[in-house]
């Protein structure tokens, strides 16, 4: 015997629920995940590829319809495709606890994957592998932010790891090459060792050359430094951005 099913009653799948709250009601579209940010990065242009259902609704799940006088009166108009347009450009994507839970290992993982790259184990000057550095995450009990990328979270994780964790951890430093004409070389010599932790060759000739180790936020001393002193004739080269005792 078929079972009847509520007429108002929507099952949608693969959806994304886009809500925006207006004059005291709240507004929702039902849209194709992945859609919403094609749409605002206008990598989509069309609608109806946005959208499941073409209209607007108080409540998506329910099969709750918004009213046209409701739209009027929130929006200024009843026109669907503007009101959608609206909903999408300032509305809020909203996110199941099952969805929430998987982008935040996702980018915790991201997270993570960074750190282990631009690191090393200061005794060896080895990188650890990413699990450890998931470990000492979770043992510093450092809650990654969705609002940011993973990028722009490095340095605090790094940071939270070094007083909340038992993992010795420190950035990777910069292998960097100098080079200066050899009048300059006598003159600046020390200045551009101190900015050294360790000077791995020297030659001197008729340019100076020095290969060192860096922490990488001395590369914009040394910048600054040839800069000002060498009239554009000295040179700073990257040789490797985290040098390991891998690589090394």
């Amino acid at each position: 015997m078929p079972i009847n099913q509520p007429s108002n009653q929507i099952k949608l799948t693969n959806v994304s629920i886009v809500r925006l709250k207006k004059s005291g009601k709240r507004f929702e579209i039902a849209c194709y995940k992945n859609k919403v940010q094609e749409w605002r990065n206008g990598v989509e242009t069309s609608l109806d590829d946005v959208l499941q259902i073409s209209n607007v609704f108080m409540n998506v799940s329910k099969g709750e319809v918004a009213k046209s006088n409701d739209l009027q009166k929130a929006f200024g108009t009843s026109s669907v495709d503007d009101v959608v347009k609206e909903i999408l450009k300032k509305g809020e994507v909203q996110v199941n606890e099952k969805e929430r839970e998987h982008d935040l290992n996702s980018l915790r993982k991201e997270i993570a994957t960074l750190v282990a790259e631009k690191c090393v184990d200061p005794a060896t000057q080895r990188p650890y592998p990413v699990g450890m550095i998931e470990k000492a995450m979770a043992e510093a009990g450092i809650s990654v932010k969705t609002g940011k990328n993973a990028k722009s979270q490095v340095s605090e994780t790094l940071r939270l790891i070094q007083s909340g964790s038992k993992l010795p951890i420190q950035r990777a430093r910069m292998r960097v090459r100098v080079v200066v004409p050899a009048a300059d070389g006598e003159r600046l010599e020390q200045q551009i060792k101190a900015s050294a932790e360790q000077v791995e060759r020297e030659g001197k000739a008729e340019m100076w050359e020095y290969v060192m180790l860096i922490d990488p936020p001395q590369f914009k001393t040394l910048t600054d430094l040839l800069q000002k002193e060498c009239n554009k004739q000295g040179r700073l080269e990257t040789l490797a951005f985290a040098a390991t005792a891998d690589n090394s």
